[in-house]
């Protein structure tokens, strides 16, 4: 038999610990809910349109529209003039079907029409087109006779709107589902590179900022003249607007009128200028007998992203490194402990869980960041990530279709990574 509890230790959850707790399910209730769909709708679109061939031009259904214009103004009794309607369908791609249109006469108007796709019925046109293929438009013409002197027989005209009727398919909201646009994104030649490419900018773009965001905390932890200045410039990557300092990067590697180039060749170190974000390669690295080809535009776009970012590494590291009780620092010192040794030993182990962190979340924001190697680079020169072919497949190839099921790619990888870190990741801290 397994061992009673004490006679004073609860045994569940009593009535009013069930009542608080539907009470606070029912509090926080609209406010999971709201957080949920704010997530979850936008993920939910993106996955809808990953699966449909959807280009950039369905996100105007094919609809048709119907202009009048009529050339007059001041008209005599008893005058004509004559009225031209253009229908047209909006849609470039996708055709329109049982097309038609109605419009009233005005009072004291008599309309003529000779059209036979049009009827007159009680001062009454209705004009029947049947389908429209995509961009296409058809005109009707109109004689309006007048009864009475009119001052502005535009105006009188075009005072009531033509009702239009018409319908298409909208592949946003169809039912039809397919995998082409994950065959077309995994057939494609350059995918695994593009996957390759965003996954070193990734780790050693994370990895830069981290060790470089370490060493200003390790820096900075000591007390001297100036250290608040410093603090406060070693902020200004992180918080100056991305197009101001991508642009400076870009002037300044400029290979024709940078300064990094004109003091490279000034010191002899180089025979010419170096295109630093328009050459994909530098030559190859022999390392440990394996020959690593050196992607010089990809390490330029990954020092930025590490320069521009290290900030915020060092805020978090400098803060928990305050934390840190200096009694046992003094202990160690006292023991013979080198400064090297205090810092794998004491520090390190305490730093884990932020740098586990930090490393978390600096990984998810550069996998998905696209400004930067946009402003640099465009994605030329070997530096082309899943998010810069998301914007390439949606908008400059006006396959939005494709380019949602990259995004779905994208979205696959961080969610492997995240499920690999919090297996992982250390517990403590």
């Amino acid at each position: 038999m397994s061992p009673r509890p004490p006679s004073g230790a609860p045994r569940g959850t009593g009535p009013l610990q069930k009542r608080e707790a539907r009470l606070a399910w029912a509090m926080l209730g609209p406010t999971f809910a709201i957080v949920a769909l704010i997530v979850a709708l936008p993920l939910l679109a993106n996955f809808w349109i990953s699966a449909k061939p959807v280009q950039l031009a369905d996100l105007r259904p094919p609809a048709p529209k119907v202009t009048e214009r009529v050339r007059g103004e001041a008209i005599a009794a008893g005058e004509s003039l004559e009225v031209v309607y253009t229908v047209r369908n909006t849609s470039p791609n996708r055709p329109l079907a049982g097309v038609t249109f109605e419009d009233s006469a005005p009072e004291g108007v008599a309309l003529a029409v000779e059209d036979p796709r049009c009827t007159l019925a009680e001062g009454r046109l209705r004009c029947a087109f049947g389908d429209l293929e995509p961009r296409a438009r058809e005109r009707v013409r109109v004689n309006a006779t007048f009864a009475a002197a009119v001052a502005d027989a535009e105006a009188l005209l075009e005072g009531s709107a033509p009702l239009t009727t018409g319908s298409g398919d909208n592949p946003l909201t169809s039912l039809d589902f397919t995998f082409d646009n994950f065959r077309r994104v995994f057939n494609a030649s350059e995918f695994w590179d593009v996957l390759w490419t965003s996954i070193l900018y990734t780790v050693f773009g994370t990895g830069g900022a981290l060790a470089l965001g370490l060493f200003a905390a390790l820096l900075l932890n000591q007390a001297f003249r100036g250290r608040a200045f410093l603090r406060g410039l070693f902020l200004f990557p992180y918080v100056a607007p991305v197009i101001a300092v991508a642009y400076t990067w870009v002037t300044l590697l400029d290979p024709n009128s940078g300064a990094l180039n004109a003091i490279l060749a000034q010191m002899g170190a180089t025979e010419g200028p170096i295109n630093f974000l328009g050459q994909r390669s530098a030559g190859t690295l022999n390392l440990f007998g394996l020959e690593i080809e050196f992607r010089l535009a990809l390490t330029t776009v990954i020092v930025f992203e590490a320069w521009r970012y290290f900030p915020l590494s060092f805020l978090f590291i400098l803060a928990r490194m305050q934390s840190i009780n200096t009694d046992m620092y003094e202990a160690a010192e006292i023991d013979g402990a080198t400064p090297f040794q205090q810092f794998w030993y004491l520090s390190l182990p305490q730093l884990a869980t932020i740098l586990a962190i930090l490393f978390l979340l600096r990984f998810i924001w550069t996998f998905n960041k696209f400004d930067d190697i946009f402003l640099m680079t465009g994605g030329a020169a070997g530096t082309r990530t899943l998010t810069v072919d998301v914007y390439e497949q949606a908008i400059a190839l006006s396959n939005l279709g494709a380019g949602a099921a990259v995004a779905v790619v994208v979205f696959a990888v961080l969610l492997a990574f995240a499920l690999v870190f919090f297996r992982f990741s250390p517990k403590e801290g």
